[in-house]
């Protein structure tokens, strides 16, 4: 049985408490405390975070010391930040003991799960790809006359805009937050889902429970229209009994031709000049157009709009030229097969990679195998000798290949260092691509992080480059 719906209203009289206090926390807190201003809070963050904590003079919310099992099974509802996994000895610990265990999505969704709301909401979800499509989506709701929110993993928190009204909802979901939908009792009107790929294995603690975490969008919260992949294997192989399937990347529906976007055997258009760099972003366009067809409004016209849209930043995203050579920031790469899609957009032209990051034990070996067809000029594992990232592990499986003079290899300790030797591996110029194929944990804050410094090291602006347009409502 399906718990009782965890809307704010629920947790009065209740023991509460958050875990996490970045921007996800702090929403959390300010709506809850919004509605409930009596409401006693605990909250588990960091020492250093505590302190913003203790700049709000709230006497009803006190700061806990470490999360342990003990600690958080004294509270009936924790709301926890993303970024935090129930899967944690702790969480479960305090779950076997009656613990709720909750996200600040769920509460947006509760809240919103019987006022209209859910007519309207498309979320959006997959392994790569899902910040361009929910960014695009909105974009092309907004050039058809629909004040449209885009919030969520993307940069905005739901709960910063509970109180808000919008004639849609372009929302994107991380893996860490697709079981919020379902926990939340609401039924929403579209989900998008565009690929399935191994990923945040250290969170979710093995393949099986990510793609069963990530399909739970689906599965379990079984919302009344699915837009998926067809050219997915995972995908492609669902049964959902309870939505009803619109499949992109299929002759009958939205795809591509080359470069010739097509609905049905209808030639729409040609996307070439889009700014939508790489044959997977414009499959992004075909997932949205789908979307916006479902939702019942006239893709084919809607089609063109997608010629002024502002590509996000940190995604394929081209910098600009230093002495003949073009850097290009994908930090936003997080997995092998985002780094191999980013090295097909540039097989044509001389190619110094970088790659490597925080180690997750994902598997490098389809990446080398691709590497005997179609390797760079150059090749800069990140992380050399530095605990936990996993640059040593790819240059051992990629030094056989280097030998027989397949491409140049060469290690980095740091950013700075792999820039200077990949340009030194283009003397007549090339294109120098950050695409990691890994996390930035224990270098970096995060991918943000990692592509502002690419950026400043390459000889760019890095506030120049690091907003995404349309935030928000409008």
């Amino acid at each position: 049985m399906r718990a009782s719906r965890p809307d704010i209203a629920s947790l009065a009289r209740k023991r509460v408490a958050l875990w996490g206090w970045g921007r996800e926390g702090r929403a959390a807190y300010h709506a809850i405390r919004a509605r409930l201003p009596q409401q006693p809070l605990a909250l588990f963050c960091s020492e250093t975070e505590s302190a913003g904590a203790a700049a709000l003079n709230d006497p009803l919310l006190s700061v806990e010391r470490e999360a342990t099992g003990g600690a958080l099974s004294a509270f009936d509802v924790v709301i926890k930040s993303p970024g935090i996994s129930p899967y944690k000895p702790e969480a479960v610990f305090a779950a076997e003991r009656g613990t709720r265990f909750i996200g600040g999505t769920a509460l947006w969704f509760a809240e919103h799960a019987d006022d209209g709301t859910m007519a309207r909401t498309f979320c959006v979800t997959g392994t790569k790809g899902k910040s361009t499509t929910t960014a695009l989506l909105a974009r092309l709701l907004r050039a058809a006359g629909l004040r449209t929110a885009l919030a969520g993993n993307i940069g905005l928190p739901l709960l910063e805009l509970i109180d808000e009204s919008a004639d849609a909802w372009a929302i994107e979901l991380s893996s860490y937050q697709t079981r919020d939908v379902a926990d939340s009792g609401a039924r929403l009107r579209i989900a998008v889902v565009t690929n399935i790929h191994p990923e945040h294995l250290d969170w979710h603690g093995s393949e099986r429970r990510y793609v069963d975490d990530k399909l739970a969008l689906l599965t379990e919260a079984k919302p009344q229209i699915a837009v998926l992949n067809a050219e997915d294997p995972v995908l492609a192989a669902l049964a959902l009994p309870d939505s009803e399937i619109h499949w992109y990347g299929h002759a009958r529906g939205w795809h591509l031709r080359g470069d010739a976007l097509h609905r049905g055997d209808a030639f729409v258009m040609d996307t070439s000049s889009l700014p939508l760099p790489g044959r997977h972003n414009r499959g992004n366009l075909c997932a949205v157009l789908t979307a916006l067809e479902a939702f019942g409004l006239d893709a084919v016209s809607l089609a063109p709009h997608a010629a002024s849209f502002q590509p996000l930043p940190n995604r394929l995203q081209p910098l600009g030229e230093r002495d003949g050579i073009r850097y290009v920031n994908d930090s936003i790469s997080t997995t092998p097969h985002a780094t191999l899609a980013a090295l097909a957009l540039y097989a044509h032209r001389q190619v110094a990679v970088l790659v490597g990051g925080h180690d997750r034990g994902l598997p490098w070996e389809e990446f080398a195998d691709a590497m005997h067809e179609r390797a760079p000029h150059a090749i800069v594992t990140l992380g050399h000798g530095v605990a936990g990232q996993n640059g040593d592990r790819i240059h051992a499986l990629l030094s056989p290949m280097a030998a027989e003079g397949r491409f140049a290899l060469s290690q980095a300790r740091d950013l700075e260092d792999a820039l200077a030797q990949a340009r030194a591996a283009l003397p007549d110029g090339g294109v120098v691509l950050l695409s990691p194929g890994a996390p930035s944990f224990g270098l970096y804050r995060d991918y943000v992080a990692r592509g502002r410094h690419f950026a400043e090291l390459a000889g760019f602006d890095p506030d120049s480059i690091s907003g995404i347009a349309g935030m928000g409502i409008a």
